[in-house]
């Protein structure tokens, strides 16, 4: 195997780690936060935090505020609003389990789609089985749940969709700051529950505090990080790499909590860990859209 070869495997599923440890470090800020504000708020929070962390460190040049740029990148950052949104609010009506596993529908979606070969089809299968093994799926919760979870689904698909177009242009980070400025002035409105949280006492200061600070680990970091992998790899196999999400949140479950993986989410890791070395390193993605 050559080093090109080398660095084409083992360097998307680091990144993909890299980015998962900082989204569930921010995730934990998040958790915190659901007291103090609605959940959608805290999605807002994430969005516009990391929309003010990317100017100030991106600073879009004036070619990427343009129209014939702005608009991919203004779509892929409200979809990517709507991501987190309905996977937050889907949290407040499922258990964390149930809601991470319908949302991965979304990605296995994607794969399906990009698949072509039997080794494509093994590794989509033992993914989304050790998702559902990871993630200790009980099938308890309500109807608006189940729909929230399918809708961040939905947009999850659709953000691995415009996210390789946005990777595909070679000015990722660019168009993530200019589109995360877009999703943070359309769902603005859900900046009122910010305000109720401080009419009822949490500090403004702390709010925002929380808020940069979990743009940034949750947001920036990871989404940066994905456009790095989306220009490396295909759709399908990005959406392979996904999986590797709730493995990472097992093992920080087990080296900072000391929670040791039940024998089925051992299996469930395992499983993973097999789907992401049996799929095949070749772009062998249908055309984009």
């Amino acid at each position: 195997m050559t080093d090109t070869a080398r660095r084409d495997l083992l360097l998307p599923p680091g990144l993909m780690v890299l980015g998962a440890t900082s989204m569930y470090l921010g995730a934990a800020i998040a958790v915190g936060l659901f007291d103090d504000v609605a959940p959608s708020a805290v999605a807002w929070l994430r969005i516009a935090g990391a929309a003010l962390v990317l100017l100030i460190w991106v600073r879009p040049p004036r070619p990427a505020w343009q129209w014939s740029r702005l608009r991919l990148a203004g779509c892929f950052g409200v979809i990517t609003a709507g991501m987190n949104i309905t996977f937050y609010e889907a949290l407040a009506h499922l258990p964390m389990g149930t809601t991470v596993a319908l949302e991965f529908l979304g990605p296995i979606t994607v794969a399906a789609l990009g698949s072509r070969t039997r080794r494509d089809i093994a590794a989509l299968v033992l993914a989304g089985l050790g998702v559902v093994l990871i993630a200790d799926v009980r099938w308890s919760g309500t109807g608006v749940g189940v729909l929230l979870a399918l809708a961040a689904a939905a947009c999850w698909a659709g953000y691995i969709v415009l996210g390789k177009r946005v990777a595909a242009r070679g000015a990722g980070v660019e168009d993530l700051a200019t589109g995360f400025v877009i999703a943070a002035l359309v769902t603005s409105p859900l900046a009122w529950w910010v305000v109720e949280g401080v009419r009822e006492g949490v500090s403004p200061a702390a709010l925002i505090g929380q808020g940069l600070v979990l743009g940034v680990a949750s947001t920036a970091i990871p989404y940066a990080l994905d456009q790095v992998v989306l220009r490396r790899v295909g759709r399908a196999r990005f959406a392979i790499l996904l999986a590797l999400l709730p493995v990472t949140a097992a093992v920080i479950g087990l080296i900072v909590l000391g929670q040791v993986p039940r024998p089925l989410e051992a299996l469930g890791i395992a499983a993973v860990a097999l789907a992401v070395a049996v799929r095949s390193v070749e772009e062998d993605e249908l055309p984009p859209n």
